[in-house]
């Protein structure tokens, strides 16, 4: 899904999950100074190998500190710094945040070990004067909700597991199985067909590694270095070579001295093949629609959780250029045809403005301020279970900036608009099995009939 853009003109790589990565803890002053006795958590380690072979299981005494605040945050806040906690340093294992009344005044980490890793409250407190404390304070704009009408399972990914229907295959990564490859397929069907029939959309496969360069054009590398996933190789030389061979240690260790430079990346999102593809291209008058389904890649750290915020997913994306009319009367058309599929999908939820994580910028704060202020991008958010919601779908409005970072033109030489539309189908899928149950053949028929018709959503 692309990101919006700010006034500033920094690319904004996509929000994806809405509901807080932590605990938000209610409790009184003296409970935020207080810290919890060591416990011990277990962690999966995987290790590669054949397939028969179990999972290691690596058992790592961890203790909880209480980090105070330099600065409470409003809880309006607080979703913001739950969403950037685990990039502040790998240490973390797990955490809560600590409110006293309206406010958030502290942080309870847990750390591997007995002690605070040195350096680590400088870190978060970093985080919270760059990239927290300069936004807007002020509750989203909400645009379509829909409230559930009953309690859902909050245990729906250990169904699926059971079912075989998921695996964890490593961090951030789950392979899948049915009802869950058929229920993308059938949501993908559902807005592809409205790209092609009722946006005139042209459709692209594009391979998977995009040059390092093409992100380095629209400045993600400097927006979002914590969602970054690189591809590499070894370089070509036989010494190289026999040097690699005949090392000693962890494999993991001894890689990277013998690679070339980085050329290619994991794509975080599949808008910027687009833009790559169209490098220095004069589009035909009344715009374009371009729009790809294909794997990609976000760095979450510790946030991934059943099938929201993986490492590895698929993205429907639908790019729109054009003059900044016929891109925003794009983008609220399509907007208005994923709210009337979400009601016929009879799923409870909300759409409201948002925002994407810029971290660790100087202007991290002021891009995502702008960003709502300006309404450049609108997040779907559909319910999981209670008090959880995913974003399943993203709606975008770029201005001019990828216009500019890619010498695109409008006929007569004007800088095009851009904007774009992105789908999230394993979150999509996985929203509408923990609303209405593992079993599709038991959903509501007039739900079923939506994602199996050959005809439109309304």
């Amino acid at each position: 899904m692309t990101p919006a853009v700010s006034t500033s003109g920094s690319k904004q790589a996509e929000r994806f999950a809405t509901a807080p990565q932590g605990n938000v803890t209610q409790a009184s002053h003296k409970h935020v100074t207080k810290q919890n006795p060591p416990s011990t958590n277990v962690t999966n380690t995987f290790e590669s190998g054949e397939a028969e072979q179990p999972t290691v299981m690596t058992t790592i005494l961890s203790t909880e500190h209480v980090v105070p605040l330099t600065r409470a945050i409003p809880l309006l806040l607080a979703e913001e710094l739950a969403r950037r906690v685990y990039f502040v340093a790998e240490e973390i294992l797990g955490f809560r945040l600590l409110a006293d009344g309206d406010t958030v005044s502290g942080l309870a980490v847990t750390v591997a070990g007995e002690r605070l890793p040195a350096g680590l409250a400088d870190k978060l407190d970093f985080v919270l004067r760059n990239d927290v404390l300069p936004q807007l304070v002020r509750a989203p704009k909400v645009v379509w909700r829909r409230d559930a009408d009953r309690e859902y399972p909050p245990d729906t990914f250990d169904q699926l597991v059971a079912k075989g229907a998921a695996t964890q295959a490593g961090e951030g990564q789950v392979a899948l199985g049915e009802p869950l490859l058929s229920l993308m397929d059938d949501l993908d069907r559902v807005v592809r067909r409205i790209v092609l029939d009722e946006f005139g959309g042209r459709e692209y496969r594009y391979p998977t590694l995009i040059p390092l360069a093409a992100l380095e054009r629209c400045s993600y590398l400097t927006s979002f270095p914590q969602y970054s996933m690189f591809a590499t190789r070894l370089r070509s030389d036989v010494d190289n070579y026999r040097a690699f061979l005949g090392g000693d240690g962890p494999m993991g260790e001894r890689i990277l001295p013998h690679c070339a430079d980085v050329d290619y990346c994991l794509p975080p999102t599949m808008c910027y093949h687009t833009f790559h593809q169209l490098t220095g291209a004069e589009l035909p008058p009344g715009g374009k629609v371009v729009t790809a389904r294909g794997k990609s890649f976000r760095h979450e750290a510790r946030y991934h959780r059943g099938l929201a915020r993986l490492w590895d997913f698929t993205i429907r994306e639908i790019v729109f250029l054009g003059t900044r009319d016929e891109v925003l009367d794009a983008r609220q058309r399509f907007m208005g045809r994923a709210l009337e599929l979400a009601d016929a999908l009879g799923v409870s939820g909300r759409c409201e403005v948002a925002s994407d994580p810029f971290f660790a910028n100087v202007e991290s704060g002021v891009r995502a301020t702008s960003q709502r202020l300006l309404e450049l991008k609108y997040e779907l958010q559909l319910d999981l279970a209670p008090g959880d919601a995913v974003s399943v779908a993203s709606f975008n409005f770029h201005e001019q900036f990828f216009g500019d970072a890619f010498e695109l033109r409008l006929p007569g030489g004007a800088t095009p608009f851009s904007g774009c539309v992105g789908f999230g189908l394993e979150r999509f899928a996985f929203a509408l099995v923990c609303q209405h149950g593992t079993d599709p053949a038991r959903w509501p028929a007039a739900v079923r009939e939506v994602l199996t018709s050959k005809e439109g959503t309304s």
